[in-house]
């Protein structure tokens, strides 16, 4: 029996099962906090969804007759991967959100270690981008989309070996009515053409947005002018700048695997996340600069 099943049947009043030990932090959705369990010591990550803002996210899907859109918590828990944020327990508490427990890790975004001028990421890039590949094939096999890959949702380990990929917000199973037309949701700079275009989706929109997160990953820059108008600058009619523009001595394996991930016709896309590691399977790390 794990560490929390004992407490997985009834709700949770977390002010009295934790201390909160660091303020929480603010998503668009939610709050995050370090927090300690009182009774065993655990240090874990403590997410409090918004009661009214799910409400609002969930309320399109109540209204499809027969249809059922598993909760955030009800998919994160399903993923066990090495290179996904584990989470140990889902519910609600007893105000009546929706909760989380969590791993706690120690290391920041990739967002933010994108922005800093110390290049951390030297030496490891090849190593990042693989875990990264294998945490997404993780979720399509196990019939999902993750439909908000970017760098914001991957997470660094305490000791910087390990990038994690977390947060299942957004994430739909990978049927319809789920992957109809019309349901555009996501970070903007890193959502796939067909989802800004509201048309039909699959796993290919979150092929896109791994393209584009790795393009960033190698490079500190985007393939296409970063939008700052919402989706306006996100239609993808001219192509991407090359990878090489910013990183000349890419290796060229890599950087075709790259491009193949961001292409803007779906047809022409990378079509699985196996298709990619498969590309890039003989490459050493030495291979990437």
């Amino acid at each position: 029996m794990g560490l929390f099943s004992l407490f997985g049947s009834k709700k949770l009043d977390y002010k009295k099962r934790f201390t909160l030990m660091k303020a929480a932090i603010s998503g668009t959705m939610s709050d995050f906090y370090q927090a300690k369990d009182k009774e065993t010591g655990q240090i874990v990550g403590l997410k409090i969804l918004d009661k009214e803002k799910t409400k609002m996210v969930e309320d399109r899907y109540r209204q499809m007759k027969g249809v059922y859109k598993p909760r955030e918590g009800e998919i994160a828990i399903k993923m066990k991967h090495p290179y996904i944020v584990d989470t140990f327990e889902e519910g609600f508490t007893t105000n009546g959100e929706q909760y989380l427990i969590m791993e706690y890790l120690e290391g920041t975004g990739l967002n933010n270690i994108l922005v800093i001028k110390q290049d951390y990421l030297a030496g490891g890039r090849l190593r990042y981008i693989r875990q990264c590949a294998e945490a997404l094939q993780a979720v399509h096999k196990a019939g999902f989309i993750h439909r908000d890959y970017c760098p914001r949702n991957l997470i660094f380990t305490g000791d910087g070996t390990i990038l994690k990929l977390t947060d299942f917000g957004l994430s739909l199973p990978n049927k319809a009515p789920f992957t109809d037309p019309g349901n555009r949701t996501g970070t903007p700079n890193y959502m796939a053409p067909e989802l800004i275009r509201r048309r039909a989706t699959d796993e290919r929109v979150d092929i896109f947005a791994f393209g584009v997160t790795m393009y960033e990953l190698c490079t500190r820059e985007l393939p296409w002018p970063r939008g700052t108008n919402g989706l306006a600058a996100m239609t993808h009619d001219q192509p991407p700048e090359p990878i090489t523009t910013y990183r000349p001595n890419i290796n060229s394996t890599l950087a075709k695997a790259i491009h193949w991930c961001i292409k803007a016709e779906p047809r022409d896309r990378c079509p699985s996340m196996g298709e990619f590691l498969r590309m890039i399977e003989k490459l050493e790390y030495e291979d990437q600069i």
